[in-house]
């Protein structure tokens, strides 16, 4: 689709996404592959998306970091988009919760036992 910027919203290039979203063009086009970006057209062909596309990409990363796929990210997305949800989106989005709320305790509790073990080592040098 080929657009020409409006008024009240610059386009930015692939390259601005991606320094802004501190990704690689090539996580930015991946993005696009798996359906979850989609980019404008300037009349040159060059990529263009909406300024708002850097913090969706930063989401993203977010996710995958916690360990949702692409194709979960992409179930989430409609949520993100709409503000609203149905009975089952909310139930994949609380047992998503969960499972990264298990994660998050796992580790603090990792944290905990490593802070135990740095006082120890600084008591005992």
């Amino acid at each position: 689709m080929t657009v020409t910027e409006s008024a009240s919203e610059r386009l930015v290039r692939i390259g601005e996404v991606a320094r802004g979203a501190g990704v690689s063009v090539r996580a930015v086009r991946y993005y696009e592959q798996q359906g979850l970006l989609v980019a404008e057209r300037s009349p040159s062909g060059q990529r263009l998306y909406r300024q708002d596309t850097i913090a969706r990409v930063r989401f993203f990363q977010q996710m995958y970091a916690a360990g949702l796929t692409s194709r979960r990210i992409a179930e989430l997305l409609p949520c993100w988009n709409s503000g609203h949800t149905d009975a089952e989106q909310r139930a994949m989005l609380r047992a998503e919760r969960d499972r990264i709320q298990a994660k998050v305790d796992d580790l603090q509790t990792a944290l905990d036992r490593l802070d135990e073990v740095i006082t120890i080592t600084d008591t005992h040098p």
